[in-house]
């Protein structure tokens, strides 16, 4: 099975939109103005020819919380200090989420760079993360509040 390598190596799928519209002060806190922080609630690994199934973060190298800083334009797996980080090199805002989106490299030894995209719903903080690489694909889904 193949397993990608990086902070992104899975990313969120799919949360539904909250209709209701929030004050303007709970969507600031989504909308990239303040850092997050996020929790992987959900992930699934899709194969080329073998389908998708439910694994945990740690199945495809994807910690359970990630630290999100626009401003500072990364993403990494701990508040602060050593650990792994990924350059967010793309932010937009389209339809009331948060688009962020980078690549990786991945290790010099093996062809496992991937390209990964983390949306956030501005009205509720819901997160979809995807990665897609050499025939295999991650949707992780989770949430994230400001800190």
């Amino acid at each position: 099975m193949i397993r990608m390598v990086g902070l992104f190596a899975l990313l969120l799928s799919a949360s539904a939109c909250v209709s209701v519209l929030p004050s303007p002060s709970v969507a600031a806190d989504f909308d990239g103005s303040k850092p997050l922080v996020c929790t992987v609630i959900t992930v699934n690994e899709c194969l080329a020819n073998e389908g998708c199934k439910t694994v945990l973060p740690e199945d495809v190298n994807l910690p359970r919380y990630l630290w999100v800083d626009v401003a500072k334009k990364s993403i990494q797996d701990k508040k602060a200090g050593e650990g792994r980080k990924s350059p967010i090199e793309s932010v937009k805002r389209v339809d009331g989420k948060l688009i962020l989106q980078g690549a990786e490299e991945g290790r010099p030894d093996v062809r496992d760079g991937f390209g990964w995209t983390v949306a956030i719903m501005e009205d509720s903080g819901q997160m979809v993360m995807t990665a897609s690489g050499d025939l295999v694909g991650v949707a992780a889904f989770g949430a994230c509040t400001s800190y």
